[in-house]
């Protein structure tokens, strides 16, 4: 079985590192590959094309932010959802909003989880921890 690999879209460096340091001090060993932005993301998820080909095959775990500097992580849920390559790909959202208008919508759009980021460390950390024991059980479905 190919392993899964975490497609992670968070600006915020601070953010980010936290992210990938309770990931791998749950014991995940996966690959992460991180983005930044909106676009750069989408074109690794659905290739310099748009049609999704690129991530045909692979295995993909996506922690997605929904405050992005150049799009709403909304509008990536969508495409990546709409794609027939890489909507079974499951989609964490990981976000300080925690209003329960968005949290719906995300959930509507295919999302699989929605962690709200406690602004607290600790809570941040064990929301974060709890997330690694999900990576290591995961298995993803695979692709006909």
């Amino acid at each position: 079985m190919q392993p899964v690999c975490i497609v992670m879209i968070e600006d915020d460096e601070g953010h980010a590192r936290l992210i990938e340091r309770n990931i791998r001090r749950a014991g995940v060993n996966n690959e992460i590959v991180p983005f930044r932005d909106g676009t750069s993301a989408l074109a690794y998820l659905l290739g310099p094309d748009g049609s999704g080909e690129a991530s045909a095959r692979r295995h993909l775990l996506i922690l997605l932010d929904l405050n992005l500097p150049d799009m709403t992580g909304l509008d990536i849920l969508e495409k990546v959802k709409a794609n027939p390559h890489t909507r079974r790909s499951p989609v964490v959202v990981l976000t300080t909003t925690d209003d329960s208008r968005e949290i719906q919508r995300c959930y509507d759009l295919g999302a699989n989880v929605y962690i709200t980021k406690p602004v607290n460390y600790e809570g941040f950390s064990n929301a974060i921890r709890q997330l690694g024991l999900f990576f290591s059980v995961m298995q993803v479905p695979e692709t006909p």
